[in-house]
């Protein structure tokens, strides 16, 4: 007995001597592993330090896991991004930075990381982004040396209109301030001359150390030499009295040339040279190919977007000024040439300044808005939209419409849930007063009929917005603009019980023995606001002109925006069967 006590005995002594020894053990490969972390962060920097890039992000990646023994998490996901970053993997870099700003917020390091993340967004040319960030690093040594990486890189945008908007959003920035003042004096004409003025003056700047020797100045003459290069269709017309093939471009030309003896009892000399481009791409070549062309003071034309690019070359290069159409609404008539304009605003501006309208008119903020499948149309849309959200309306449903949808508009805006009891709804889907207007961006018929149909339908105070070309198609009665209350975008608004429109008329009539028609009343009025704008500004009347207006003799006249094209945008609608402007700019 006494044995097995014994034997006992040993057994339990020998296991706690055997639990001291693996107690030990595990203490000691702890302590190994513990180790392990510093020699595989040392490891990894070492690799780094050698240009190994690719294995290096390898072995930091091992050290990203939490341990609470590992000391190394936040370095190895900042040097994890760094070696991304150098290996030309931004993308990746820059979500490891965000995900380390975002993991160890208390980091005493963050500065680095925000240097780090705001250099790739440089990289990247996302200057918005990269600015908002640098204001978080409060480290000042960082922030000199990130100061000259954004002068590199601000240095490479020459787009002025960027330029703005970043200033705007971070004022008094001296490095924005120095890259927006060069951009303005690469300007061909500098319009922004103004705004020179104004940052030379505030940094003690000598705005002539930014103005390029390439800048054109005005010129002013006795006598303008206007080109048209119009579809004429010469080659098509006879001697009869009926309506010609090419007969809105020979009523734009004969509104124009009662203008030029109009202008002439002013003071202001016109010269006219009438170019058939016939809408033919060769004969359009050959024109251009006229040396006298080359000492003409305005182009007009073509009217045709497809035949544009060859006679955008030909302004850009000779340094003449040229409107593609006086009638249309398209900025591509612009392009990348910094002598185009557009005499009509563009889509955008006509969809920005809707929205301006409904904002500031309209109580209800609820808004709808439907476009058609052209480009055009989502252009106006998207700037309607984009606009109304900075001002406070709410845009509650928007739809692109295609031919085969027109038929859900009916459905989406006027459909019925409660009638009287005569079965007429008094209450729909979409409850009555539960929005305050519908933006229209289109000029089809399918889309905007159906529109105002649903609303006569609904009965209630929804404002419909559109645009004044849904006035020359008969798809709606007129007197259903005034019931529903349509209001119209209408740059070309003429009061035609006015004087002007009276005495044009009277003159037209005298001299063509015919009443103008619209063709022939807008170009009457382009080439007054032309002449009007050549008589104070010169040859490149753009210098003088952005951002003042040229008033119109018929019209609300001309105001130059950045963008190129005309800001005044007045609105109409019907009140007692007259058309009457409710905004007029």
């Amino acid at each position: 007995m006494k044995k097995l006590i014994d034997n006992y005995q040993l057994s339990i002594t020998n296991w706690r001597t055997a639990f001291v020894c693996l107690l030990f053990l595990f203490s000691s490969f702890s302590h190994l592993f513990a180790q392990d972390f510093k020699r595989e962060y040392k490891k990894a920097k070492e690799l780094y330090n050698e240009g190994n890039y690719s294995s290096a992000m390898d072995t930091f990646k091992s050290l990203m896991v939490y341990d609470r023994d590992n000391p190394y998490p936040e370095y190895a996901c900042f040097y994890y991004a760094l070696s991304a970053h150098r290996l030309g993997f931004s993308v990746v870099a820059r979500e490891m930075f965000m995900q380390t700003k975002k993991i160890y917020e208390e980091w005493d390091q963050l500065d680095e990381v925000n240097y780090w993340l705001t250099k790739i967004y440089l990289e990247q040319r996302e200057y918005f982004r990269a600015w908002q960030l640098a204001k978080e690093i409060k480290d000042s040594s960082i922030g000199r040396d990130l100061d000259a990486l954004k002068k590199i890189s601000i240095s490479k945008v020459d787009d002025v209109e960027t330029l703005k908007m970043l200033l705007e959003e971070n004022p008094h920035d001296e490095i924005i301030s120095f890259a927006l003042a060069k951009a303005i004096g690469k300007q061909p004409m500098m319009p922004d001359a103004g705004l020179l003025d104004s940052l030379a003056s505030e940094f003690n700047w000598n705005k002539n150390d930014f103005i390029s020797s390439e800048v054109l100045r005005s010129v002013f003459k006795d006598r303008y030499r206007i080109a048209l290069m119009l579809p004429f269709r010469t080659s098509t017309l006879d001697a009869g009295p009926g309506k010609k093939r090419s007969q809105f471009v020979l009523d734009i030309y004969q509104g124009m040339k009662l203008a030029l003896d109009s202008l002439v009892g002013e003071g202001i000399l016109l010269d006219l040279l009438a170019y058939d481009t016939d809408h033919d791409p060769e004969m359009i070549k050959k024109l251009l190919k006229e040396e006298e062309l080359k000492g003409a003071d305005i182009i007009v034309g073509p009217l045709f977007l497809e035949d544009a690019k060859p006679i955008q070359e030909f302004s850009e290069l000779n340094k003449i000024n040229l409107i593609g159409h006086p009638l249309s609404n398209n900025s591509d008539f612009i392009g990348q040439n910094p002598f185009s304009f557009l005499f009509q605003p563009s889509n955008a501006t006509l969809g920005e300044k809707s929205a301006e309208l409904l904002a500031t008119k309209s109580s209800n903020k609820n808004c709808f808005v439907f476009f058609g499948e052209n480009p055009k149309d989502s252009i106006m849309a998207w700037s309607f939209m984009r606009t109304a959200a900075k001002l406070g309306l709410k845009i509650n449903y928007f739809e692109e419409v295609r031919t085969e949808t027109s038929n859900d508009i009916l459905g989406t805006l006027a459909t019925p849930t409660e009638f009287d009891e005569w079965k007429n709804p008094k209450q729909f889907k979409l409850r009555l007063d539960s929005i305050g207007s519908v933006f229209v961006a289109s000029d089809d018929p399918l889309i905007y009929t159906k529109v105002i149909n649903s609303i006569e339908n609904r009965g209630d105070s929804v404002t419909v917005v559109g645009q004044e070309s849904w006035l020359e198609d008969n798809s709606v009665e007129l007197s259903k603009f005034e019931r529903v209350r349509v209001t119209l975008a209408s740059p070309n608004f003429t009061s035609i019980s006015g004087q002007p429109y009276t005495q044009f008329r009277k003159k037209y009539f005298q001299m063509h023995g015919v009443l103008p028609s619209s063709y022939a009343q807008k170009g009457y009025e382009f080439l007054m606001v032309l002449g009007h704008s050549l008589k104070a500004y010169g040859v490149y009347f753009q210098a003088g002109l952005m951002g003042v207006r040229i008033p119109g003799v018929l019209s609300s006249g001309y105001l130059m925006l950045p963008s190129h094209d005309n800001g005044l945008v007045p609105f109409i609608s019907f009140k007692q069967g007259r058309l009457e402007p409710i905004y007029k700019p």
